[in-house]
């Protein structure tokens, strides 16, 4: 979750109370996490990959799933990458919470998936992998990503759709990219 921080205040007791703002709507979090004791990290929002960027990953995908036989889905290729080489958050879950758990987190885009593991050391929980969309990558994240398809590409013996330059050029340009706002991002579909 991203936000802003916007006060701070030193309670009697001892205690800080620190206040951010949010786009994503936190209210189940906090109600089911409101009396347990949580962690907290914030950090400075790395920036993310520039839409060119972007476009190279799609028009990849694209390729891959189109010299497939039978062809697949740019999204399937999408989503295998990332399965491969992506980010991701392993929980330990309440059973009959994951449905709607892998419901919620796909509603995010289409790198956006779930895999669960029946098993788990804790009664009445199931493991879930919840892999994070492109979206929110920073540049060696996304590097990993565009370097996995390229390799598929290659194996696959298929033209790269751009040359050697100007992906130097795009990594390059991450670094020095705007964050993406939550519109780009959907629209993205990372």
């Amino acid at each position: 979750m991203t936000g802003k921080l916007k006060e701070i205040i030193c309670l009697a007791g001892g205690e800080w109370l620190v206040s951010f703002t949010t786009r994503v709507n936190p209210v189940n979090m906090f109600y089911r996490l409101q009396n347990a004791e949580v962690d907290v990290d914030i950090k400075k929002v790395s920036r993310r990959r520039t839409k060119t960027a972007n476009d190279f990953c799609w028009a990849m995908c694209t390729d891959i799933g189109n010299a497939l036989t039978p062809p697949i889905p740019k999204e399937e290729v999408y989503r295998e990458a990332i399965k491969a080489v992506g980010k991701f958050e392993t929980m330990h879950m309440r059973a009959e919470a994951v449905d709607m758990f892998r419901e919620i987190w796909s509603q995010r885009g289409v790198g956006w998936q779930t895999a669960v593991i029946d098993y788990s050391d804790i009664p009445g929980c199931k493991i879930v992998f919840a892999y994070y969309g492109s979206s929110t990558y920073n540049t060696e994240e996304m590097s990993r990503l565009i370097s996995y398809l390229k390799q598929d590409m290659e194996n696959m013996e298929l033209p790269i759709p751009i040359s050697k330059e100007e992906e130097e050029r795009l990594l390059a340009q991450w670094g020095k990219a705007s964050c993406r706002t939550t519109e780009d991002a959907t629209s993205a579909g990372g």
